[in-house]
């Protein structure tokens, strides 16, 4: 019988990691369970550094970017050694079951736990939307806003001097970010990991877009892509006398993990936490739960694990039908 959970947050922050802390915190007092906050991500479940949260220590937080309970790189958690000290730390507080809220590293542990024979449910969370087992995860809608309000700045200035703009996106092994944001942002290019590039054939629709009386040029690249933005502004730059014109650099970096949840993230974030403990009540444990096809959905962590999510490359030839 459950009588105490805890929940940690873990790899790179997403808006709307607050709001699913809150889910889990207010759904587990709901069932009449004790509820543990686990400080900095696995290195808190390997230093023991628990604390209590009850319905009012949630209180305020949904509104709140980035997450209360930190997060921390922890390479000792992969180790055997690291796994049985963090599951000793768990039994010694009493603790039933975790809910670990991340995205593929995190998962990767969460799976590590499960096969410990520790009660785990993992929460999809990542703005890069590249887990396996969600269509969307938490942090994607608010991040792909993020770079959408930048891209239409830049593309006031762009027009006003006649321009060409390239804006770096995060996603480091996944162009969804990026190539959301260039359909979206009406861009003229998009360099994405998944698709092979040459820069002379970016050069040439550049030209073209110049040709049929366009004033400005955006760019949308993924910072994970063989030609990122500083490689592919140094290109532009080293031709620049040939092509006619060059690329100005614009990082988004971090800035695109930070600020309040939009109103899709803190609902789909509430949703999958309370999604989360139901499945501990079941005692149906050993799962991410997800998003897909417009309902709840759970995936088992070895599937999550193993699998690649794809990006659906059907929406590249959009990108080049809509620039």
């Amino acid at each position: 019988m459950v009588q105490r959970i805890a929940v940690l947050t873990s790899g790179g922050d997403a808006p709307g990691m607050n709001a699913a802390i809150r889910a889990v915190v207010r759904t587990g007092v709901y069932y009449g369970w004790e509820v543990y906050g686990v400080r900095q991500g696995y290195e808190g479940l390997i230093n023991g550094s628990f604390q209590p949260l009850g319905h009012r220590d949630v209180g305020g937080i949904l509104n709140r970017g980035g997450t209360i309970l930190g997060s921390a790189r922890c390479p000792e958690f992969k180790t055997p050694e690291g796994q049985r000290k963090a599951i000793h730390n768990l039994n010694r507080a009493g603790v039933d079951a975790l809910v670990v809220i991340g995205g593929n590293g995190s998962q990767t542990g969460s799976l590590a736990l499960k096969q410990q024979g520790f009660p785990v449910v993992g929460i999809a969370s990542t703005i890069d939307n590249d887990l396996a087992g969600s269509d969307i995860t938490i942090g994607v809608d608010t991040a792909l806003n993020i770079a959408l309000e930048a891209i239409d700045r830049l593309k006031i200035t762009a027009s006003s001097h006649q321009r060409a703009f390239l804006v770096e996106v995060m996603g480091r092994g996944c162009g969804y970010l990026a190539l959301m944001a260039a359909i979206a942002g009406g861009a003229e290019g998009v360099v994405i990991p998944e698709v092979p590039f040459d820069p002379e054939e970016l050069a040439a629709k550049i030209a073209d877009a110049y040709r049929r009386g366009k004033a400005h040029a955006i760019v949308v690249v993924a910072e994970g892509a063989e030609y990122n933005g500083k490689r592919l502004e140094a290109y532009f730059e080293q031709h620049k006398e040939r092509l006619g014109f060059d690329l100005r650099l614009s990082v988004l970096g971090h800035i695109q993990r930070g600020g309040a949840p939009g109103a899709y993230d803190r609902i789909l974030a509430s949703r999958l936490g309370a999604a989360a403990t139901a499945q501990i009540e079941k005692g149906e444990t050993g799962v991410l739960v997800g998003w897909v096809k417009g309902a709840l959905h759970t995936t088992p962590l070895e599937l999550v694990a193993e699998q690649k999510k794809q990006l659906d490359l059907g929406l590249i030839e959009l990108a080049k039908i809509l620039d």
